[in-house]
């Protein structure tokens, strides 16, 4: 992406792109501005539809094909590199997996080049799936309601697959904690 697209993309999304002290000025009041805004989504039975996440097309750190499928609860994650909030709540999921609460965490990344993701991922000792949407993590997104693409951006499953919860926005050891109820009902 040209770094031009980059820095209005993420303006757009509400996140810093320009340097270190932007970024970590950016992700601080990311979090506060999310914090303070909402709660975990609880979604009534069948409103939300994760057949489009199942049959996504997506790739693996080492460029692979891979899928999300039901059977085990999950907290699917979408996020970006360059999107401040992002980089706020992945150890809180690193932390959630560590916990082995029998609900897994999959990283969804919108971007198109694993090899920076992957390099990312061992820099924040992400232990957990990660996998790319290439190009189409937006439209991905906007089929599991997120209709205006933001990111960071989750949907829960419970263990056959149906939508449970969602946030648009910062997820904090409470959400994943709300999260993980929901999915183990």
């Amino acid at each position: 992406m040209q770094p031009t697209r980059r820095r209005l993309l993420s303006l757009a999304l509400g996140s810093a792109v320009a340097g270190p002290a932007w970024l970590q000025a950016g992700a601080a009041r990311a979090q506060t501005q999310t914090q303070a805004t909402g709660a975990l989504v609880l979604e009534p039975e069948g409103r939300l539809n994760a057949a489009p996440l199942f049959a996504a097309a997506l790739w693996d750190l080492d460029n692979r094909p891979a899928r999300v499928s039901a059977g085990q609860p999950l907290i699917v994650n979408f996020w970006a590199r360059w999107c401040g909030p992002c980089r706020v709540e992945i150890p809180e999921l690193v932390a959630h997996t560590e916990r082995k609460t029998g609900v897994g965490v999959i990283g969804i990344n919108i971007e198109t080049d694993p090899a920076p993701v992957r390099d990312f991922a061992r820099a924040y000792d992400v232990n957990y799936p990660v996998v790319l949407t290439r190009e189409r993590g937006l439209d991905l997104m906007r089929a599991l309601g997120n209709s205006k693409a933001g990111l960071p951006f989750t949907v829960v499953l419970d263990r056959r697959g149906a939508v449970v919860a969602s946030r648009l926005g910062l997820l904090s050891r409470e959400h994943i904690e709300a999260a993980t109820q929901r999915a183990l009902r």
